[in-house]
């Protein structure tokens, strides 16, 4: 378990629509003053698309909600970024390019304060699409179809690290993208993989308690059991065998607890804490 006990939660959606998501996080994490930030770094037309977030939750009621562009033309560690950033109780990362959230934010004082506040303060850090993909310490970027199933197609690298040891996928079953997240894994058999079906998502609490929510299937890929690969002895572009990859379904009610990699109905949980 986490020796540091995180007050903050992570909400990652598959992409898709995300009424259900502003409505979780309004329903759920906010009150009539909650501050909420709507990254945009990802998105090809940031204002357009951080104008939409903002006037979506200002219809939920949350007035406070504004949008921060970090990007080419936008620094991130300006003073009034970096007061915003420490003011905000809900952070949103847009759909777009995850390779574009990393690059712009990795580095930065920005980041650094989200992360500590996502350790010591009751926040919530948010992303649909290439906004969830982002908030794991690794990310996959690229690998297409059958295609992915072969070594080295399937590209990946750093990302927001809020989580660690999480490959999370979006548009998982609609873009047929069991194959990269599969040989993600394989290659990082330390890690959980996380597929999200659009209009699916998971909440992430305390850092290890993974609850699933919305209309479809999560996809937990779970590579501690592998038993054998050939993935370190093939050429590049080789199809890969892997033994004993195993794998779950979350639906709404279900979790995934990573550090015991254990499998079970969210109810499980409070029954045992009855009982001690």
């Amino acid at each position: 378990m986490n020796q540091l006990k995180i007050k903050g939660t992570l909400i990652a959606l598959g992409g898709g629509g995300d009424d259900a998501l502003l409505q979780l996080i309004h329903s759920s994490y906010c009150h009539t003053d909650s501050y909420v930030e709507v990254i945009t770094t990802a998105a090809p037309e940031p204002d357009e698309s951080g104008q939409a977030y903002k006037d979506a939750f200002r219809e939920l009621g949350l007035c406070n909600a504004h949008y921060l562009r970090i990007d080419e033309e936008n620094e991130a560690d300006t003073p009034e970024n970096l007061e915003r950033i420490r003011r905000a109780d809900v952070f949103f990362f847009t759909g777009g390019d995850q390779r574009r959230i990393a690059d712009f934010l990795r580095g930065t004082q920005v980041l650094q304060i989200m992360r500590e506040r996502y350790i010591t303060d009751e926040i919530v850090i948010a992303g649909t699409s290439a906004g969830a993909v982002a908030l794991s310490d690794r990310m996959i970027y690229e690998g297409y179809g059958s295609y992915s199933l072969e070594k080295g197609r399937t590209k990946t690298s750093t990302a927001l690290s809020f989580i660690h040891g999480v490959y999370i996928d979006s548009h998982f079953t609609e873009r047929g993208r069991f194959g990269r997240l599969a040989m993600a894994v394989a290659k990082w058999p330390d890690y959980i993989g996380v597929g999200l079906g659009e209009g699916t998502g998971v909440i992430i609490r305390e850092g290890d308690q993974i609850e699933a929510f919305g209309v479809g299937v999560v996809t937990i890929i779970d590579g501690s059991k592998i038993i054998s690969t050939n993935l370190n002895e093939v050429e590049f572009g080789a199809p890969v065998a892997v033994e004993n990859l195993a794998m779950h379904f979350l639906v709404e009610g279900y979790r995934y607890c990573l550090a015991e990699r254990l499998f079970q109905p969210t109810h499980m949980k409070a029954i045992k804490e009855d009982r001690t």
